[in-house]
């Protein structure tokens, strides 16, 4: 382990192992879907199997993530490992049966990660006195949203087909994944915790946030899955549609960092509640005027706050439980947010092949957002809410 600041190290790895796990392993799929679609390699049908498929692992991988059979540091690390490993493996085989296998197994281990970090260096940071450190953590997400765009990007340009793609992001992970591991620390046990002293310390659930979280899976899958489609349908030109993953990526790079400033003065369930309303606006601004520009601002304003959702939601787990049961409830949310990603790419599909647009889906997922950001105000207003 290099001899640097702790707190230095801390953000860092977990800042590497978000961008693995969501940056590369649960979302390099979408920018690289239209590059497989065009190699003849999958249709929207398979990419809406595939993407469900990838959820349903990574609800799994929430349902489980608090009762973990091995050590949270051992997980975490073959989690890492296993998301690099089935990265290579996509442009390896042009099997649809093994890549079903592979983004299955990929989604288990992202969501293990996610909890893991979410749990173990997020508290560490807040014990720490560091908390204002936590969205250089969560902005691991968007910033390997944002490398893996403007690696597709310069990937279109450059006409290499997606099994190369697939072969690139796979290798970089693993080097990743390797750098990472040798930097973990005391911060994440490397021994098991005890089933019976984890339910000793349970706590009830917060259900109004349980089910706007998996809302704003909803709401936001849609756009993750198929926006560089959308965008392709109206502009062929990847130099231009090519740009919709990175400006996704880099909006939710800079959202997390702008949150600690919000908090100074609102509550995370308003930031939530606030977030879901820009994330329905901008589903609903496409359909309204569809245009090349108006869904480059949807990227921005659903990648602009599904991360500040998931921030806020971990961050009110993390104040309502005790210590020991705070794990529990960041994996109840994570598997409702699953839940909905689950449900949205497989809804989404099956509209547009009835309808050959993505408007209908659109249209009732911001609904969704609106009807479930209004719980969370009500929520808010009813009970004083203290900032973490």
């Amino acid at each position: 382990m290099l001899p640097i600041n702790p707190i230095l190290r801390i953000t860092v790895v977990g800042l590497v192992s978000l961008a693995i796990a969501m940056g590369i392993g649960r979302f390099a799929f979408t920018p690289l879907l239209p590059l497989m679609q065009d190699d003849g390699l999958v249709s929207i049908t398979d990419g809406g199997i595939l993407a469900s498929v990838h959820f349903l692992g990574y609800w799994l991988g929430a349902v489980f993530g608090a009762r973990l059979f091995y050590a949270p540091k051992f997980t975490l690390r073959l989690s890492l490992i296993t998301i690099g490993i089935c990265t290579l493996g996509m442009g390896v085989t042009e099997s649809l049966s093994v890549w079903l296998v592979l983004r299955w197994l990929s989604g288990v281990c992202s969501a293990f990660a996610l909890v893991l970090v979410s749990n173990y260096y997020i508290k560490h940071l807040t014990d720490a006195g560091r908390a204002e450190m936590q969205g250089w953590v969560f902005s691991g997400v968007g910033a390997g949203i944002t490398i893996v765009g403007l690696g597709v990007l310069a990937i279109m340009v450059s006409h290499i087909g997606s099994v190369l793609s697939w072969q690139i992001f796979g290798v970089v992970s693993l080097i990743a994944v390797f750098a990472v591991c040798t930097q973990m620390g005391s911060e994440i046990p490397d021994t098991r915790v005890d089933a019976q002293t984890r339910k000793s310390q349970q706590s009830p659930l917060m259900w109004s946030a349980v089910i706007a979280y998996g809302a704003a899976g909803i709401g936001y899958i849609i756009p993750a899955t198929y926006l560089p489609i959308m965008a392709r349908e109206i502009v062929q030109s990847p130099i231009i549609f090519g740009w919709t993953w990175p400006v996704f990526g880099a909006a939710a790079f800079v959202s997390t960092l702008l949150a600690a400033r919000l908090q100074r003065r609102f509550s995370n369930r308003q930031i939530w509640a606030a977030s879901q309303i820009v994330m329905a606006f901008g589903l609903v601004l496409p359909v309204v005027a569809p245009h090349i520009a108006t869904i480059i601002i949807a990227g921005v304003c659903v990648g602009g706050t599904f991360m500040i959702i998931t921030m806020m939601g971990i961050k009110e787990a993390h104040r309502i439980a005790p210590p020991g049961d705070v794990m529990r409830h960041i994996a109840v949310m994570t598997a409702s947010f699953a839940t909905g990603q689950m449900i949205g790419p497989v809804f989404a599909s099956s509209i547009y092949d009835l309808t050959r647009s993505f408007t209908a889906s659109l249209l009732i997922t911001s609904i969704i957002l609106v009807t479930t950001a209004l719980t969370l105000v009500v929520s808010s207003v009813k009970q004083e809410i203290p900032r973490i």
